[in-house]
């Protein structure tokens, strides 16, 4: 297995396709390049089409998968802002890849069965498939379709982003080969000889203490630990350091404890959502995710120290296993998490770089990351979705 990353920058959008494909060719050395995961930006789309020829004149049996991005990762930089194109080339021996794009209107039920939604992808077979997939936020709801890729391969990883850089319904595109589509999803079903590992960086730390939801409805917290939801808040926030309360009024989240049956809880054990408001005449909390009662929850703040704490503390966990054996990365980093952030570029790709040395890395920054939380997909915001990507050790 053999990775390789590229950046084109330069305005002469075709000249910079064909150099960033010769520098893959060079990196990949002898290897042929099975599969590239191209994210460009605006500046890019008339020459999408140009970019799936060229890469095949090369590689005649290549698949291009893709999407739009406000900002993109590759050749060991990010570039937010301007002309940018990430081409991520992985030779994957031993590796089927099955590309598939779809609408949403094609989507089965969330709880169909395995079989309906192969039949919807386009793949037969029950083995363990992992999923690169790539959403358009205005046209595909994002976690139906997850909760539907992990139902058609419950082992396989499902990681991805959603596309970027649009202000509207239709101005992203989504890439597959020659394709080039405005709506629902493409993505790219892995199977055979890799293993996936994950690093889901949500950037938020605790505040306050755990609380029971004593009671709820949907995504409507009207209790926390027998009082009213906004009292139970308020009294939280009357706790705070004066550093905190400012961060809580800016930005305040809520954790979703993952494993009901833990006694304590850390970073790392909670699934954040956004707390997107409050009913002062019931006290009610709404949040954007479903609770249930007996639920465990935690207030969360976020800041550039939290989140740069959170993806280190992660990194560091994971170096002795994954990070070593990795082959190549791609990273799904939320548009919030880049200079303007941290004050200062390439922050995160920076210290991933640290861990990782010389591994190859692509990305580009979505509109929302996807990746596991305690076994289950899910689509985040604020996060650094990392994929490392290795050959199965049982191979």
């Amino acid at each position: 297995m053999r990775w390789a990353s590229a950046l084109a920058t330069s305005t002469d959008d075709v000249a910079a396709i064909d150099a960033a494909l010769v520098g893959l060719a060079h990196d990949l050395d002898t290897n042929p390049a099975d599969v590239i995961f191209a994210f460009a930006s605006l500046h890019f789309i008339p020459h999408l089409a140009h970019l799936a020829a060229q890469a095949r004149a090369i590689w005649p049996d290549v698949r291009v998968i893709g999407c739009t991005a406000a900002g993109s990762i590759g050749g060991n930089q990010e570039v937010e802002h301007g002309p940018g194109l990430a081409l991520t080339a992985a030779s994957l021996p031993g590796v089927l890849i099955e590309p598939f794009h779809i609408l949403h209107r094609d989507l089965p039920d969330s709880d169909a069965d395995a079989e309906i939604w192969r039949q919807a992808l386009g793949v037969e077979g029950d083995v363990q498939r992992h999923t690169v997939v790539l959403p358009d936020p205005f046209s595909m709801d994002p976690q139906r379709l997850i909760t539907g890729l992990e139902g058609a391969s419950p082992l396989g990883v499902v990681i991805g982003g959603l596309a970027s850089g649009g202000e509207k319904a239709g101005e992203h595109r989504l890439i597959i080969d020659d394709a080039v589509h405005r709506q629902g999803a493409v993505g790219v079903m892995l199977s055979g000889n890799l293993a996936i590992d994950t690093v889901v960086a949500q950037g938020c730390r605790p505040v306050g203490a755990p609380m029971f939801v004593t009671r709820c409805r949907r995504n409507l917290i009207t209790e926390l630990d027998g009082r009213p939801a906004l009292e139970a808040l308020q009294s939280l926030v009357d706790s705070l350091t004066p550093a905190d309360v400012r961060l809580a009024r800016e930005a305040l989240f809520v954790g979703l404890v993952m494993q009901r049956d833990q006694q304590t809880y850390g970073l790392g054990d909670f699934l954040i959502r956004n707390l997107i408001g409050a009913d002062t005449k019931s006290g009610a909390l709404i949040v954007a995710g479903r609770l249930e009662v007996n639920a465990v929850v935690q207030f969360h703040v976020r800041d550039a120290a939290a989140s740069a704490a959170d993806l280190d503390r992660l990194l560091k966990r994971t170096q002795e296993g994954a990070l070593r054996r990795a082959a190549g990365a791609l990273l799904f980093d939320c548009l919030g998490r880049g200079a303007g952030f941290y004050g200062a570029p390439e922050h995160d790709t920076g210290l991933i770089r640290s861990e990782l040395g010389g591994v190859p890395i692509g990305g580009f920054f979505c509109n929302g990351e996807i990746g596991p939380v305690h076994g289950r997909a899910h689509v985040h915001g604020y996060t650094a979705s990392l994929g490392l990507f290795r050959p199965r050790l049982d191979s």
